[in-house]
């Protein structure tokens, strides 16, 4: 399984499906906060399972903010939402882009701590769920 990246024209029937799974079904964030005007301006991941069906998913704003970051709930722990992350992470650093910023989960602080993010501020709700900002500091590859 490797990771696509791709703008939104191109990833949006792709990946929409499990972004509905995972934020609005399982989640319980409202269908219409799911899509938004930052969509058309990202560069999305995405994993494909051998069926074909998206199995984790993610986008990286101008700005370096990575965000919509979801693994289907079956494969979870296989390193999938990992995969996606890096990409995102590695595609900011090739922009030029200093570091990356996201609004994480509570839940999923471990995950993005494992991964270099360090949190920034106080939490905060954010479609209901409490969230942290993290930023994490991008190594430069250029000479």
């Amino acid at each position: 399984m490797r990771v696509h990246l791709a703008d939104w024209a191109a990833a949006q029937p792709r990946v929409m499906p499990l972004r509905i799974a995972v934020f609005v079904d399982e989640q319980g964030v409202p269908a219409d906060m799911e899509r938004d005007a930052d969509d058309p301006l990202s560069r999305h991941a995405w994993i494909d399972a051998a069926d074909g069906t998206v199995v984790a998913t993610g986008r990286l704003l101008p700005d370096g903010h990575i965000g919509r970051l979801a693994v289907r709930a079956d494969q979870r722990g296989h390193g999938l939402g990992s995969r996606v992350l890096r990409a995102l992470m590695d595609t900011a650093r090739d922009r030029g882009q200093g570091e990356v910023v996201l609004h994480a989960q509570l839940q999923a602080l471990p995950f993005y701590t494992r991964h270099g993010f360090v949190p920034v501020g106080e939490p905060f709700m954010e479609a209901g769920i409490a969230h942290l900002c993290m930023r994490c500091p991008l190594a430069s590859t250029g000479s």
